[in-house]
Parts: C-alpha cells; sequence; structure tokens
C-alpha cells in the first residue's frame, strides 16, 4: 500500500516536473487575424496618405491629377519629390522624363488634404 501511494505522488510530482517550464502565447503572430494594411502616418503636424491612380495630367515640379474611383484629384507637387519605381528603385530624372506621362498608373505618397495636397514620392506601379 506504501509503495502504491508513492508512486502514484511520485507519477504528480514527475508530471508537473517535466512539464513546460516556458510560457507560451495564447496565439502564435501567424494566427493572428491580419489587419488591413493602411497607409497613412501620423505625426504631430500633418498626416502622410497614399492613394493610387492613372495620371491625367502633369506638370514636372507643379502638379498631378490623378484619375481615382472618386473622380480626378489634384496634386501639388511638395520642394523635394522622389520618384521610385514599386520594387523601390530611385529613378534619375531622364527616365522620370520619359516614364511619368499620362496614362502611367501610379501611386502618390501625400502631406495634406482637400486642396492642399502635396505629394514627395511618386511611385510607378509597373516596375
Amino acid at each position: 500500500m506504501k509503495k502504491m501511494l508513492l508512486t502514484v505522488a511520485l507519477a504528480v510530482v514527475a508530471s508537473f516536473a517535466w512539464g513546460q517550464t516556458l510560457r507560451q502565447p495564447l496565439m502564435k503572430t501567424q494566427d493572428m487575424p491580419k489587419q488591413p494594411q493602411q497607409t497613412t502616418n501620423t505625426t504631430s503636424t500633418a498626416t502622410a496618405t497614399e492613394d493610387t491612380g492613372t495620371i491625367t495630367q502633369y506638370s514636372p515640379g507643379s502638379a498631378i491629377v490623378l484619375k481615382e474611383t472618386s473622380g480626378p484629384v489634384h496634386y501639388r507637387f511638395g520642394k523635394t519629390v522622389t520618384y521610385v519605381t514599386r520594387s523601390g528603385k530611385v529613378l534619375d530624372e531622364k527616365t522620370v522624363r520619359t516614364r511619368i506621362k499620362v496614362g502611367v498608373p501610379v501611386r502618390v505618397h501625400y502631406a495634406g488634404t482637400g486642396q492642399n495636397k502635396v505629394v514627395d514620392r511618386v511611385i510607378l506601379e509597373k516596375d
């Protein structure tokens, strides 16, 4: 009887001793529901956002108009504008002159709202 009681007691203690020693998260990060990506970055002075559309008007160094799902949207260019491909390659001036034109699909990164949308980055949708 003592042997049986001792065996049961050791089995209970051993199960705790050999049990999991590290605390595991409740969910793995890949199992968590994905939040829709939003491209709005908030700073203390302005909001930066991205919009996608097709160029309908383009004045280098001045303004760009994109045809979006909501209709045409006007953007002004900031002091410096960076032109990049979707993969992130920065375009030189010569390439910008040949590839940025009416009918090209682009994504613009801008700050401001309404008539005060100021672009600082133009991303070509096609590499």
